[in-house]
């Protein structure tokens, strides 16, 4: 992962909101909340919560007498996710380095996140935070991206990149949202943490969009691919964006669009 797979700013929060989060975080957000509430937590940390999918999915369905702090390392995602949330006195807006949390140890009986992992520069580290603030006993719960071969949409506007910029072609959404898929490696990695009791489920879910514009769209202007683009030359963001549509286009179809999502939902107990 490079610096700047990190740097979310600019107009990048809210079409990733508007576009991202429909596409593809909104099946896994339900699900990820459900889990979240099975375990009926008094006091909860979200971290790397982007522009706050799960806290609007998860906070309805904590207790009234819960504890929800709500932390993303980027102010101007966690900005908007509070804009995007109604008044609510159990939540507390923080903004957070997973790999140093400011919080005192044992303070919370889960901590959850959703498609954060994958953007930790020390995966291990940020790992043994999640266990020192959590309770004994207490879970993480977490979910990353599968490779993005399995990811139909992601591996089209990659691949359709490539040939716009052949010499140099963007690869962030290959390095980063999809290069933490290894079970082997994820399950290691927790156990070095000190986690035990490491569960991975592997999720198939559909990302389905209005026309094949919108993924284009999403992945273009709405990830860290924007930035990748614009470096390369500033003139090319909205005909890298077209000529993604168009490739999209020609594999599924002019109309409402469909396409396979995979990704590891993954409880481990401290």
């Amino acid at each position: 992962m490079l610096e700047t797979d990190k740097v979310f700013a600019g107009s990048i929060p809210e079409n990733y909101d508007r576009h991202m989060v429909p596409l593809i975080f909104e099946p896994y957000a339900a699900d990820l909340a459900q889990r979240a509430a099975s375990l009926s937590p008094g006091a909860v940390l979200e971290t790397a919560a982007g522009t706050g999918v799960v806290t609007r999915a998860l906070a309805p369905k904590l207790s009234p007498g819960a504890r929800y702090v709500v932390s993303d390392l980027n102010q101007p995602m966690l900005d908007y996710a509070a804009s995007r949330q109604g008044p609510d006195g159990r939540i507390q807006w923080r903004q957070a380095d997973a790999l140093a949390l400011p919080f005192e140890d044992a303070a919370f009986d889960l901590v959850c996140c959703q498609f954060g992992a994958m953007f930790f520069p020390d995966r291990p580290a940020a790992y043994r935070e999640a266990k020192r603030v959590l309770k004994p006993g207490g879970h993480f719960l977490f979910s990353v991206w599968d490779r993005i071969e399995e990811n139909v949409f992601a591996d089209d506007v990659t691949n359709a990149l490539a040939e716009i910029f052949p010499n140099d072609p963007p690869r962030f959404l290959a390095r980063t949202p999809h290069g933490y898929h290894d079970k082997d490696l994820i399950r290691s990695d927790l156990e070095a943490a000190g986690f035990s009791h490491v569960a991975i489920v592997t999720r198939a879910e559909q990302s389905r969009a209005p026309s094949p514009r919108f993924p284009a769209i999403a992945y273009c202007q709405g990830t860290v691919l924007r930035s990748e683009i614009e470096a390369r030359d500033p003139g090319k963001l909205q005909a890298a964006t077209d000529y993604a549509a168009s490739v999209l286009a020609d594999r599924h179809g002019t109309g409402e669009v469909a396409a396979k999502i995979q990704a590891h939902i993954i409880v481990a107990l401290a």
